[in-house]
């Protein structure tokens, strides 16, 4: 299987536009963003547990990130609440559950081989930093050209996407943008090729998931 699977070719998803589909385990369904393989795949989705669902114990090949968008969401190693960011590394396993219900960020195998932090982040109470006077920051991840970070800014603020090696990536946490004449709304996706120029807008006070640095080449 093969969704989205050429990174030099820029994807804008609207959350309206995603279809949803399910999982191997009841009450688990998923909006494929990104894809490539068939159940053991190298993967970007959003995850949707339905109160009381799990999943099986499985590995964690090259590496699992999640951010926990909506709900709880837990494993036998803790309870994480919306806000909270993970990353488990090739090596890690778990068995996930959530009890009323989730909404998750998943990437799947895309850690560096040299990547092996497991990490644990509450973003609610983490300390941001002012980039300027219209935006925050919240620094997630660096490895190497990688870089995970939240952004909050504020209604109005023009931002640029710049050309840059590895390319970038976008989840719409809260709040809404306006991106080629087109409002996109909560759980909107957009993925930068490496070349890509490009700009959008925020609408209202915005909540962002950026990742850059990361895209594999051609």
């Amino acid at each position: 299987m093969q969704i989205n699977a050429d990174f030099q070719t820029s994807v804008f998803i609207s959350a309206d536009d995603m279809v949803w589909s399910k999982s191997p385990m009841a009450g688990v369904h998923r909006a494929m963003l990104d894809r490539i393989g068939d159940e053991q795949a190298r993967a970007t989705s959003l995850v949707r547990y339905a109160p009381a669902s799990k999943f099986n114990r499985h590995q964690h090949p090259a590496g699992e990130e999640i951010l926990v968008l909506e709900g709880d969401f837990n494993d036998e190693h803790g309870h994480y609440r919306a806000g909270t960011y993970l990353r488990n590394p090739n090596g890690t396993t778990h068995a996930p559950f959530s009890i009323d219900g989730c909404l998750l960020l998943v990437k799947l195998r895309q850690f560096q081989p040299a990547d092996q932090v497991q990490t644990q982040i509450n973003t609610r109470t983490a300390h941001w930093q002012a980039v300027d006077d219209n935006i925050v920051s919240l620094l997630l991840h660096h490895h190497g050209e990688e870089r995970v970070q939240l952004l909050e800014i504020q209604a109005g603020t023009k931002l640029p996407i710049s050309p840059e090696k590895g390319g970038h990536e976008l989840l719409l946490i809260s709040g809404s943008i306006e991106h080629r004449d087109r409002k996109l709304p909560l759980h909107s996706w957009l993925r930068f090729a490496s070349h890509e120029r490009d700009e959008f807008l925020t609408t209202e006070l915005t909540k962002l998931y950026w990742k850059s640095g990361h895209l594999p080449p051609r």
